[in-house]
């Protein structure tokens, strides 16, 4: 059975399954365009140029239910909801042939997005946590995958929490509808920070106002708090970001709390919503002992929800919920496009030479197989260099346009994982935290000695693999700095000319694509490079051969 399935809002996605099989997600924020993108008609040709026959069935993702529905039938389910009967299914016509249309709700599309990817077997009883800017719900999937929700524990968790960060920072429009959703990731960044535990009465006050019941806090809300210390303090004080650390806990602690007294049966959980980003509580609830295993998916946020609700429409139609995936299942790189290809030396560059120009703190664009799925850049389109100034750090940070305060993340070969990360296990999607071993990785190394590690083996991705390999013969260390590949507030870069533009404006040295070098000219590292390293023979590439 073939299922095409559409998430409408952030985080947009059009998901593809064919006999219980992740063909492609294709999401909207990719190829540079805004972050938290809902889907569009650009999105939809997109897709079509992807498929090679008409899918048996067409899925709508469930949303928020809007005015002009009050008049007329829906075409998707709502927002909440987890019955195997809150679905739409009905007959519609598609290039003249009659095909299956499937809707369910926004919470199911999380709770069968993270079972269908998990690696737990059809029938198995698990917990389920799904936390995000409007859900923060536990629930029980039994052996037949009857949902049963065990409590809404905290009204908007993500939300509340990414709203402390609007707070104090003097940018954020306090007169909007809602928080921002960057402002979460931020938040995270800035917890690593704290070296209290304890709050203030000032600061125990203004957590009860921001976790106060309510159906939604409305950021005009924080206008109230105008006599707090922390009003539009800037993100940048320290006692702030000692809240930011008190208030994150105060979060995690209230889901750890209801889950200790009440989820009593040690079955596997499983995580999904927005929060389930949050390396910091992802690794408090697998180092709780309450669940036998722990399981989030590398599309956790809403960039899962379109294959949730296709997941949910192939259980719903053939009885299976699980799927096969890799999370490499985006778009090929575009190299159609022209550029100003002169402003570079070319190379058919192999993985030895790829390495070296790292350690000598070349910093790098990596272009390899199809997009991942998922807001993490996991080695497919990423920025890559050498872990061990703290230079590079704050310059990966310039390139992106982005705060000093933020990490850069690790990765590493997974079987050097343990030694330098203290991971014993695979953990290859950046979603937990662990102590680093060492002080020689420094840029990659946050404030609390922490790192949010990707291990890398030769089956999860061979051609980033064997460049770790290299490095490592290199320099000793088979790690490297890894951030994601975008433009400020952008997507992934997925067209050789959107490369070109943010090499050239935002000061990478170079860029390698499918093992193919270009490294600016006018790069002063490359320059710096040339003059005091020993260079390998390279032949360059005539322009003219460029396919």
């Amino acid at each position: 059975m073939n299922i095409l399935s559409c998430n409408p809002g952030h985080d947009g996605a059009i998901a593809y399954l064919k006999d219980a099989c992740l063909v492609f997600s294709i999401e909207a924020e990719k190829n540079s365009n805004y972050r938290y993108s809902p889907t569009s008609s650009q999105d939809v040709f997109k897709v079509l140029r992807e498929l090679d026959e008409l899918p048996d069935v067409i899925c709508a993702g469930g949303w928020w239910p809007r005015e002009e529905h009050l008049l007329g039938s829906y075409d998707h389910v709502g927002y909440r909801g987890v019955m195997k009967s809150d679905v739409i299914i009905e007959k519609r016509c598609l290039l003249g042939r009659r095909i299956h249309y499937f809707s369910s709700s926004h919470e199911r599309s999380h709770l069968l997005c993270a079972f269908g990817m998990s690696s737990l077997p059809k029938g198995t009883p698990c917990y389920a946590l799904v936390w995000e800017g409007s859900i923060g719900a536990f629930y029980e999937i039994d052996d037949r995958m009857n949902i049963t929700r065990i409590a809404d524990v905290m009204n908007e968790p993500g939300h509340r929490y990414a709203l402390l960060y609007g707070l104090a920072d003097p940018s954020f429009n306090k007169n909007g509808a809602y928080s921002l959703h960057s402002d979460a990731g931020k938040l995270m960044a800035l917890t690593s920070y704290a070296t209290r535990k304890t709050p203030s009465v000032e600061e125990q006050k203004l957590i009860e106002f921001l976790l106060q019941g309510c159906v939604h806090l409305e950021p005009r809300a924080c206008n109230d708090l105008k006599h707090s210390r922390y009003y539009n303090i800037g993100v940048d004080d320290p006692e702030f970001r000692n809240l930011a650390g008190i208030f994150s806990n105060k979060i995690f602690d209230i889901f750890y709390q209801f889950a200790n007294a009440n989820m009593k049966k040690r079955m596997p959980l499983i995580i999904a919503g927005g929060c389930g980003l949050n390396c910091d509580w992802n690794t408090k609830w697998k180092e709780s002992g309450l669940f036998s295993e722990v399981f989030v998916p590398p599309v956790a946020n809403d960039s899962g929800s379109a294959i949730g609700t296709a997941i949910d429409a192939q259980f719903h139609y053939t009885g299976n919920p699980k799927v096969d995936w890799n999370v490499y299942s985006g778009l090929a790189f575009d190299t159609t496009e022209p550029f100003d290809i002169a402003r570079y030396d070319l190379c058919e560059a192999d993985d030895e030479k790829i390495a070296d120009m790292l350690a000598n703190d070349l910093i790098l664009g990596w272009v390899s197989g199809k997009y991942e799925i998922g807001p993490r850049a996991l080695g497919n389109r990423s920025i890559l260099a050498a872990p061990f100034r703290e230079s590079t750090r704050t310059r990966l940070n310039e390139i992106k346009q982005r705060e000093q305060f933020r990490p850069i993340a690790p990765v590493c070969l997974e079987e050097e994982a343990a030694r330098w990360f203290g991971c014993d296990h695979p953990s290859p999607y950046m979603l937990y935290t662990y102590k680093t071993r060492t002080d020689a990785l420094v840029a990659v190394t946050h404030v609390n000695k922490t790192a949010r590690i990707q291990t890398v083996s030769p089956e999860s991705n061979r051609s980033l693999y064997n460049l770790l390999v290299a490095f490592k013969a290199r320099t000793g260390y088979g790690v490297l700095c890894n951030t994601s590949l975008n433009f400020n507030g952008r997507g992934f870069i997925n067209k050789i000319d959107d490369l070109s533009s943010y090499t050239i404006n935002y000061n990478l040295d170079g860029f390698v694509v499918e093992g193919r070098s270009y490294v600016l000219k006018s790069s002063k590292s490359y320059q710096v490079y040339l003059k005091h390293v020993k260079i390998y023979s390279w032949t360059k590439c005539d322009a003219s051969s460029r396919k």
